[in-house]
C-alpha cells in the first residue's frame, strides 16, 4: 500500500518534472512512464551518464529517445548506436517518423544517410572507426545510446563496446541500455570510472506477467503451482507443479502403462485471461523425419492448433537450427495450416508482391520466393541469418503489425529486433554450438521467453517449452526461475586497436587506458578472492607434505620419481598416438578420386570410394558409401592409415550431390570389390614404425624404473599411504599452481596481452622505437617500465584503417603486393578470404580456383597465414583464424556476371548467407580502398570489384525496400 504521503511525494515530483524536458518530452508520449523510466531520464537531465537494465519489453529504450531529445533541446547531436545492422535500420525508421528526415540519420558497414544529421543511428563499429579517425562528425555531439550494451560480453564484437566507451570525449553523456544482468552495479561501478558520475538504474518487473508453461502431448500444463500466499509471477522460489512432474513421468513410459493422467491440467492457480480451459485432442503423436530414434517427433500444425484453441497467437517458436526453421514452415504448408482470413490474406499477398518486383526475376527462385510467398499468405515465416535481408525485414514488419501468426526463428531474432509476440514456445533446451549439442544457460532462456507479452496488447505473456523424452519439469523451472545472468566482458587487444592507441597516446599511456577496461576491472576483483584461495591452499601443502614424511628416506624425492615415469610413459605414449595421426593425414592427402578404403572408425562406415581428395592442411576427403550417402571422412574415423584396396576411374567431375550418380558410383564400387580391380597407383603404406621418444627426451622410463628400485623409500612397508598422501599433495599443488597462474594472468593481463601484440607488430615493422623527444606525450617513461616507446610506422599507419578479425593478415597480404596482382573478379573473389567465416557444415575440400592469379594469391595467402601463426604462438597469442576458402569461387562466378543459381550451383550456402557475406565484403574492399597508402590504381580495381559485387539481390537495400527509397543516398 502506498501511503498519503508517498502519494503526495509523488505528485510534488511529477510537477516538478513538469518544468522539465523530461515534462515536456513525457507530455508527448501516449502512454505514462514507469518509475523507473522517469528514475533514469531525471539523471540524465542532471548531467549524469546513466545504466538502465530491465527485463526486454519493459521500455528501457524509451531512456535513450529522451537522450535523443535532450541533445536536440540543447543543440547538441545524439549517436543512437546498436550491435546489429538490423536494429539500427529499425531505430533508424523510428527516430526519422518522430523527427523528420531532415535531422535523424544512418551510417552502418554498407549504408551512408544523411551522415551529418542532428541524430545518427549507427552500428558501434562505426563510432568506435569514427573516435579512431578524429572525425569532425563528432563536433557537438552531446549524447550516445549504447542500446543492448549487455552485446559486450560478445565474444567476437563485444570489445568494440568497450573501446567506444573508454574513448568517448569526457563531455559525452552516455545512456546505456542493458537486458537485465545481475551485476549491473558492477558493471556501473566501473562506467563510474572511466566515464565520471553514473547512476545505476535496475528494474526487474516485467509490465506483462509472464506465465511458464510445458507442453505435454499437445496439452499445457502449468510449470509452476501459485498459491494465495505466494500469487507473483516474478517470485522465483515457487513450487514445481507436482500434477506435471507426475504427467512428465507418466509420458516416458510404455503405452501400455500410462494411465489417464494426460487428461489432467495443472493445478496452478491463474489470473483470468479471458481464454478458455486448456484443450487437447488424442494421445497420438505424429512423426517428423529429423527428430533423434525412438523420440516423439514434434508435429508443428497440431502444436499450433492447440495453441490458437487457448488464444496463445501470435507465437514465435525458437528453432535453433536454420533447417529446422525451414522445415517447420514446409511442414505447416504440407498440413494446410492456414491463419489468416481473407483481409489479412489479401493485404500479405500485396505487400510480398510489391517486394517481389523489386527482386531480380531470374533470382526469385533460388530464393525461394514462392513457398515464402505462400507460407506469408498462410500467416506462418521463418527468420534466420540465412535469409535475404529484405526477406526478414518483411517478416519482421508483417509480424509487428499482426499480419503474421507464427514466425520459426533462431535465436538471432532475440537480439533486439522489435518483434514481440503473445507467447514465446522452445523446442529444446539445448542448442548446437558448431562442435557439441550444449544446454542453453537461464540467461539465454530469459532472452528468449522475454519476448513474450507485448505491452499495450496483451495483459500476460506465455513461454511454452516442449517437453522431450527425459526433460524434467524441474530443469526448466531452474532456467525459468534464475532471471538474470552475469555481464563479463569479452574485451581483447586486437592489432589494429594497439597502432590506433599506441599512434594517439603512445605506448606507456595505451596501457594505462587498456588497464581501465571493463576486464581488467572483473579480473582485479577476482584476484583478492584468488590470492586468498592460495593461502589456504598452501597452508593444506604443508600439512600434506608432513603426512607423507618416511622413516627411511626422502619420501618426497621418491614421489618426485613415481611422478616423472608416470610422466614419462604417458609422454611416449602420446608421441606414438601423435606419430600415428601424422601418418593417417600423410595418407589421406595422398588419396585420389577413384581410390577405394575401408572406414572401420566409430562411424562404421564400411567400404568408400574417394570422390574429393583433400590437402594435407585439412585432409578430409570427401567419399561416396556403399548405400550411396556422400560424406567426409577425417583422422578420427581412422585407427591406422587407411590402405587403398581397389581404384576406379571416374569422369572429371562427377556430380556427387545427385542423388542417382552416387548409387551408380557405389555400384560400381562393389562390382570393383568383387572384381578385386588392383589400385592404378602404389597404395599409400599403412605401416610404419614408432620413433622411441626416450631416446631424444633425455631420462628413458627403464632408467627411471631402476633409479624407483634403488631409493629406500622403495622397500617401506608404510610406502602406498605415504604415497597416497604425495598424491593428494601433487594434485593440491597442480590446482595451486593454476591459481597462481591465474593471478599472474589476471595481474595486468589486459595490458600483458598489448605487450605480446606489439611485439608482433614491431618485428613485422608495423612499430618502430621511438627517442624520447619523439613520444606523443611529454611525460616520461616510468622507471619500472622496461617495454620500449613505439611509433608507428607507414605499414602501421596502413592498418590503422583495416577493421576486421583478419586485420594484420588483410595488411600483410597488401605488403607482399598479392592484392595488387588481382583484376576487379578474382579480387572480388579474393576479398571473401578477408572476412568469411564458414559454419562447420559447410567446410569443405580445397576447391579449385577458376583462374591462375587467384589460385597463385590463394596459395600465397595460405602461407602468409601460416607465417603469422608461427609468430603469433611465439608470442603467446591465439593464432588469426585461418582463411575460409568456401566462398571465393561462388563469388568470383557472381562478380563476372553470373546469376545467382549458378554462382551458388556447386555451394552449399544459402542465398541469404551469401547477400551477408557479399556485403562484407564490399565493407573490406571500401576499406582496402582508402588505405592511407594504397595507389590510385589499386583504390580504383577496388571500386570496381564492389561494383561488380553490388548487383542484383546484393545492391536491393534491404533499408531502401520502403516508398522512401528515393530519399536515400547509399555507399553502393
Amino acid at each position: 500500500m502506498v501511503s498519503p504521503a508517498q502519494r503526495y511525494a509523488e505528485f510534488r515530483r511529477r510537477a516538478a518534472d513538469a518544468k522539465t524536458q523530461l515534462g515536456a518530452f513525457t507530455s508527448q508520449q501516449s502512454f505514462d512512464l514507469d518509475e523507473f523510466q522517469l528514475e533514469a531520464c531525471r539523471h540524465l537531465e542532471a548531467g549524469k551518464a546513466v545504466l538502465v537494465a530491465a527485463p526486454t519489453g519493459a521500455g528501457k529504450t524509451i531512456v535513450g529517445e529522451f537522450a535523443v531529445h535532450l541533445a536536440l533541446a540543447q543543440g547538441k547531436k545524439a549517436f543512437y548506436t546498436t550491435p546489429i545492422k538490423a536494429l539500427s535500420n529499425q531505430k533508424f525508421q523510428e527516430l526519422r517518423a518522430e523527427y523528420g528526415a531532415d535531422r535523424v540519420g544512418l551510417l552502418t558497414g554498407d549504408t551512408s544517410i544523411n551522415s551529418e544529421a542532428d541524430v545518427v543511428v549507427m552500428t558501434t563499429e562505426v563510432l568506435r572507426n569514427m573516435l579512431y579517425q578524429d572525425s569532425s562528425t563528432l563536433e557537438d555531439l552531446g549524447f550516445v545510446v549504447m542500446d543492448e550494451v549487455h552485446y559486450l560480453a560478445d565474444r567476437f564484437r563485444g570489445a568494440v563496446w568497450e573501446e567506444v566507451i573508454i574513448h568517448l570525449p569526457e563531455s559525452v553523456q552516455l545512456a546505456a541500455l542493458s537486458a537485465t544482468v545481475s551485476n549491473a552495479e558492477e558493471f556501473g561501478a566501473w562506467l563510474d570510472t572511466v566515464r565520471g558520475e553514473t547512476a545505476v538504474v535496475v528494474s526487474e518487473h516485467r509490465p506483462v506477467p509472464l506465465w511458464q508453461h510445458m507442453m505435454i502431448d499437445y496439452r499445457l500444463h502449468d510449470l509452476f503451482v501459485i498459491t494465495e500466499e505466494n500469487d507473483d509471477e516474478n517470485e522465483t522460489n515457487q513450487l514445481v507443479n507436482p500434477e506435471l512432474q507426475r504427467i512428465a513421468h507418466l509420458s516416458q513410459a510404455p503405452p501400455s502403462r500410462r494411465s489417464g493422467g494426460h487428461r489432467g491440467r495443472g493445478r496452478g492457480r491463474r489470473r483470468d485471461s479471458g481464454r478458455s480451459n486448456y484443450r487437447g485432442g488424442g494421445a497420438e503423436v505424429s512423426r517428423l523425419s529429423g527428430s533423434p530414434r525412438g523420440a516423439p517427433r514434434l508435429s508443428r500444425p497440431r502444436m499450433i492448433r492447440a495453441l490458437d484453441r487457448e488464444g496463445l497467437l501470435p507465437c514465435i517458436t525458437f528453432i535453433f537450427s536454420r533447417a529446422g526453421c525451414e522445415a517447420a514452415v514446409e511442414q505447416c504448408l504440407h498440413h494446410g495450416l492456414q491463419l489468416t482470413d481473407k483481409q489479412e490474406a489479401a493485404e500479405i499477398a500485396s505487400r510480398v508482391e510489391a517486394m517481389g518486383w523489386e527482386l531480380p526475376a531470374e533470382d526469385l527462385s533460388v530464393l525461394g520466393f514462392d513457398s515464402f510467398r505462400e507460407a506469408l499468405i498462410n500467416g506462418v515465416a521463418a527468420h534466420h541469418a540465412g535469409m535475404l535481408p529484405p526477406f526478414k525485414e518483411l517478416v519482421e514488419n508483417l509480424y509487428a503489425e499482426g499480419l503474421l501468426k507464427v514466425v520459426f526463428a533462431t535465436e538471432t531474432l532475440a537480439l533486439g529486433i522489435n518483434m514481440p509476440a503473445r507467447t514465446v514456445v522452445l523446442e529444446k533446451l539445448d542448442k548446437f554450438n558448431g562442435e557439441s549439442h550444449e544446454d542453453i544457460t537461464p540467461g539465454e532462456y530469459t532472452q528468449l521467453t522475454g519476448r513474450a507479452g507485448r505491452r499495450g496488447i496483451d495483459i500476460e505473456g506465455h513461454a511454452v517449452v516442449v517437453w522431450q523424452p527425459g526433460m524434467d519439469p524441474r530443469q526448466v523451472a531452474g532456467l525459468a526461475s534464475k532471471r538474470t545472468y552475469p555481464l563479463n566482458s569479452s574485451f581483447s587487444p586486437s592489432y589494429n586497436m594497439a597502432v590506433n592507441l599506441t599512434a594517439q597516446f603512445g605506448r606507456r599511456r595505451a596501457r594505462t587506458i587498456l588497464e581501465s577496461s571493463f576486464a581488467q576491472f572483473q579480473a582485479d576483483k577476482a584476484v583478492v578472492g584468488l590470492a586468498r584461495d592460495v593461502a589456504k591452499r598452501e597452508s593444506s601443502l604443508a600439512g600434506y607434505r608432513e603426512s607423507m614424511e618416511c622413516h627411511l628416506g626422502d619420501f618426497f624425492e621418491y614421489a618426485q620419481l613415481r611422478r616423472e615415469l608416470n610422466d614419462k610413459q604417458k609422454e611416449s605414449a602420446k608421441a606414438r598416438n601423435r606419430q600415428r595421426k601424422r601418418e593417417i593425414i600423410r595418407v589421406l592427402a595422398a588419396l585420389e578420386p577413384g581410390d577405394v578404403i575401408e572406414v572401420p572408425g566409430k562411424r562404421r562406415l564400411g567400404n568408400c570410394l574417394v570422390v574429393h581428395s583433400a590437402p594435407e592442411h585439412d585432409p578430409r576427403p570427401g567419399v561416396v558409401t556403399e548405400d550411396g550417402k556422400l560424406r567426409n571422412v577425417t583422422v578420427d574415423d581412422f585407427p591406422q592409415p587407411p590402405e587403398v584396396i581397389s581404384s576406379i576411374r571416374l569422369p572429371r567431375k562427377p556430380q556427387v550431390k545427385v542423388p542417382k550418380i552416387r548409387r551408380d558410383l557405389a555400384s560400381t564400387m562393389r562390382n570393383a570389390l568383387t572384381e578385386r580391380t588392383p589400385p592404378r597407383k602404389s597404395a599409400p603404406a599403412p605401416g610404419f614404425g614408432f620413433t622411441d621418444p626416450d631416446a631424444e627426451n633425455g631420462t628413458t622410463v627403464a632408467e627411471l624404473e631402476s633409479q624407483l628400485r634403488k631409493h629406500p623409500c622403495h622397500s617401506c612397508s608404510d610406502r602406498e599411504d605415504h604415497a597416497r598422501w604425495a598424491e593428494r599433495y601433487w594434485k593440491l599443488k597442480r590446482e595451486t599452481d593454476q591459481l597462481k597462474a591465474r593471478i599472474d594472468r589476471r595481474t595486468g593481463s589486459i595490458a600483458k596481452r598489448f605487450d605480446r601484440v606489439c611485439g608482433v607488430l614491431f618485428e613485422l615493422g608495423h612499430l618502430q622505437a621511438a627517442e624520447k623527444e619523439q613520444l606523443p606525450t611529454a611525460e616520461p617513461v616510468a622507471e619500472e617500465f622496461d617495454a620500449e616507446e613505439f611509433l608507428v610506422t607507414e605499414r602501421g599507419q596502413r592498418l590503422r584503417r583495416i577493421y576486421g578479425e583478419r586485420d594484420l593478415f588483410t595488411e600483410l597480404l597488401m605488403e607482399r603486393g598479392v592484392l595488387s596482382q588481382l583484376g576487379p573478379e578474382e579480387l572480388a573473389a579474393f576479398s571473401t578470404l578477408l572476412v568469411y567465416q564458414a559454419k562447420r557444415e559447410d567446410e569443405g575440400a580445397m576447391p579449385q580456383m577458376p583462374s591462375k592469379k587467384l589460385s597463385q594469391a590463394v596459395r600465397t595467402a595460405l602461407e602468409v597465414h601460416g607465417e603469422l601463426e608461427a609468430r603469433e604462438k611465439r608470442h603467446h597469442l591465439e593464432p588469426t583464424d585461418t582463411p575460409e576458402l568456401g566462398l571465393a569461387v561462388p563469388m568470383y562466378y557472381w562478380a563476372s556476371g553470373a546469376s545467382l543459381r549458378a554462382a551458388l550451383e556447386e555451394s552449399p550456402l544459402a542465398a541469404g548467407d551469401f547477400v551477408r557475406w557479399a556485403k562484407q565484403c564490399i565493407d573490406a574492399l571500401d576499406q582496402l580502398s582508402a588505405v592511407p597508402t594504397a595507389t590510385a590504381k589499386f583504390a580504383t580495381r577496388c571500386q570496381d570489384a564492389v561494383d561488380l559485387i553490388a548487383r542484383g539481390v546484393v545492391s536491393y537495400s534491404s533499408v531502401a525496400y520502403t516508398s522512401m527509397e528515393e530519399d536515400f543516398e547509399t555507399d553502393e
